[in-house]
């Protein structure tokens, strides 16, 4: 089996550029933003006495996938209504497809849909 990638023309060459530099600003804006609500939380419980309350970066992350997972799947994020299972699916087992390959997980993937 060959394996190789297509020569891009120059006008591909540029598209790709403008999409990663869109992604890389799009990874950094997400990023500033959660330590930014990590941050914000933390000053607004310590107002009122409830530091030990405050939850990491981690939680936040969390119900920023949440809502992007729904997003993904055409779902409402607030209701989870709406949602194509299939698309769920191909999501669930590319997450559990780069747990094996980059962290060696010990996981299963979803067997793949007939």
């Amino acid at each position: 089996m060959k394996n190789s990638c297509p020569v891009l023309t120059p006008a591909e060459r540029k598209a790709v550029d403008v999409i990663k530099r869109a992604d890389t600003a799009l990874a950094a804006a997400v990023s500033l933003v959660l330590e930014k609500a990590v941050k914000q939380v933390a000053e607004d419980l310590r107002a009122i006495d409830q530091e030990d309350a405050a939850p990491v970066l981690e939680y936040f992350a969390g119900v920023v996938h949440q809502r992007m997972y729904c997003l993904m799947c055409g779902a409402d994020p607030d209701t989870f209504e709406g949602g194509d299972p299939d698309i769920a699916y191909h999501v669930i087992r590319n997450s559990q497809n780069i747990a094996r390959h980059y962290w060696s997980a010990d996981i299963e993937p979803y067997a793949p849909k007939e």
